[in-house]
């Protein structure tokens, strides 16, 4: 299956819209679904290559934690992790593009799911929550660094 493709444009410089959506410590702030993230050795959750972080999600009535590698991360234009475990282990490739001469920024965001054992027959039942739910995630965090001064 194709990757769920979301694009949307933020008024912020390419760096600032990279550094915050990249940032996994930051996720809570406009991921409503993330309850925590944490580095894989506990300490604050890092962005560059080979990094690892833990998510825990609220997924209906309860919370999933899967752990996830940090697999490119080349600021401020593209960025890439993978799931590692469970059965429906997600990936995310953003790419940041300028717009209007570096004032701005388009997001692109891919979202795809690596299903395993009872990850199969769920795929269809998550992949529908994630088209209508990533969207909203979206537009939060548009909101969140449209609000930012400085």
């Amino acid at each position: 299956m194709a990757p769920l493709v979301s694009t949307i444009d933020i008024a912020r410089s390419p760096d600032e819209v990279f550094a915050y959506v990249t940032d996994p410590a930051r996720f809570t702030e406009w991921q409503g679904d993330v309850v925590r993230v944490r580095a894989e050795d506990g300490g604050p959750a890092s962005t560059g290559k080979g990094d690892r972080f833990t998510t825990t999600r609220r997924i209906g009535p309860s919370e999933r934690t899967f752990t996830q590698e940090v697999t490119e991360s080349r600021p401020p234009g593209s960025w890439s992790a993978r799931g590692l475990d469970g059965p429906l282990r997600p990936s995310m490739d953003i790419t940041v593009e300028p717009l209007a001469g570096g004032t701005a920024s388009r997001v692109t965001f891919a979202l795809d799911f690596d299903p395993h054992g009872i990850g199969v027959p769920l795929l269809p039942l998550v992949r529908r929550q994630a088209a209508k739910g990533a969207p909203v995630s979206y537009r939060n965090l548009k909101r969140r660094l449209e609000a930012l001064t400085g």
